[in-house]
């Protein structure tokens, strides 16, 4: 079973001499990387729970968390501007995925995607780059290499769109 709770299969799937170390394993990720998985694990879990409201599901996730909730406050951040931006933010995945349907996209690779791009949309105090290297960085955790390509290529497009520096905060 992946770290996202997917069951996995394959090359990747892990088991053999070179698997990834077990999550208890793993050394503690700085705050802002660990506020987007968080929020990337909130996202892939709305997904999965859509009839639920999402303010309540959001504060059932983060009373499981490790930490304090006030450690989450970026997460939460980037949550409500995903889910506020949710329908625009699937039509530039949409439009850059090139013969990938939404529905075709895995539901990881899809939440990370969702929070990559509302920070390139819609958070201009994060840098393009920065951005685009935690979104390769977390599909390679929590999915695949492959998943890192797939994903490096849509986000990569969409940063040429931007009319701002890649490098710096806007």
């Amino acid at each position: 079973m992946s770290a996202s709770g997917e069951e996995t299969s394959g090359p990747d799937a892990g088991g053999g001499a070179e698997s990834a170390p077990a999550p208890a394993e793993r050394p503690r990720p700085k705050r802002r990387h660990a506020n987007r998985i968080a929020a990337f694990q909130f996202l892939y879990l709305y997904e999965t729970q859509r009839d639920e409201p999402p303010e309540e599901l959001l504060l059932g996730y983060l009373e499981r968390q490790d930490e304090e909730r006030a450690y989450y406050a970026f997460a939460e951040e980037l949550v409500h501007g995903a889910l506020a931006h949710l329908a625009e933010i699937d039509a530039t995945i949409s439009r850059l995925a090139e013969n990938w349907r939404l529905e075709r996209i895995a539901r990881v690779e899809l939440a990370i995607l969702r929070l990559a791009v509302h920070e390139l949309l819609h958070r201009p105090d994060i840098p393009p780059v920065v951005t685009i290297n935690e979104a390769v960085d977390l599909a390679k955790e929590y999915a695949s290499p492959e998943s890192g390509r797939f994903l490096n290529g849509i986000l990569d497009r969409l940063s040429r769109e931007l009319d701002r520096p890649l490098r710096e905060e806007a």
